[in-house]
């Protein structure tokens, strides 16, 4: 298992139901090293399995903490199992480059996963982890944030989406109301 580029939309491996991770192993341990790297390059926060070409369910991320450093995380096979309340929150995703939208999630969520040896953990959390663990989650299911756009929204980026998957590559012609660009 090897961590490489970020898929781009349009990649089939984005939209596929991943499969359980079942081996724990070292070679696990550097694939997960390579992708903190590749995330933390990409200035992401968080970075799903599928989203590099790996086609498990695992992810990782990278809370920010007040001291500046980066707080590791790595989940393998999560499973919401509460969550309660609703917010918006302004999205975006290292596999659809320079698109961001206002997406409504759950508050606060409870999970169990393993963590990097295999152990069953159980978590909740209603801040940032919760909102990014989500996010994450839908690429292990093989959804994207711009799957949870209204129709009418999901219009709007239609052939900047196209241009996307055609191309592998952020467009040029992000509509205005979608573009991560400093205004």
């Amino acid at each position: 298992m090897t961590a490489e580029e970020i898929l781009i939309f349009g990649n089939p491996t984005l939209r596929k139901n991943a499969a359980p991770l079942t081996v724990f192993d070292d070679s696990l341990k550097a694939t997960v090293e390579e992708m903190f790297t590749t995330m933390i390059e990409a200035d992401g926060i968080g970075l799903a399995a599928p989203q590099v070409g790996i086609s498990k369910r695992f992810l990782i991320i990278g809370m920010p903490r007040e001291d500046d450093e980066i707080e590791r995380l790595f989940f393998a096979n999560p499973e919401v199992v509460a969550m309660e309340g609703e917010s918006e929150y302004d999205e975006g995703c290292l596999s659809v480059p320079g698109i961001r939208a206002e997406i409504l999630r759950p508050e606060w969520i409870r999970f169990r996963y393993q963590d990097i040896d295999g152990n069953q953990l159980e978590l909740e959390d209603g801040g940032l982890l919760a909102r990014v663990l989500q996010h994450e989650i839908d690429h292990l299911n093989g959804i994207l944030f711009i799957d949870r756009l209204s129709p009418s929204k999901r219009s709007l980026l239609k052939k900047t989406l196209q241009k996307m998957a055609e191309t592998g590559q952020k467009p040029d012609n992000i509509p205005a109301a979608f573009s991560d660009a400093e205004e």
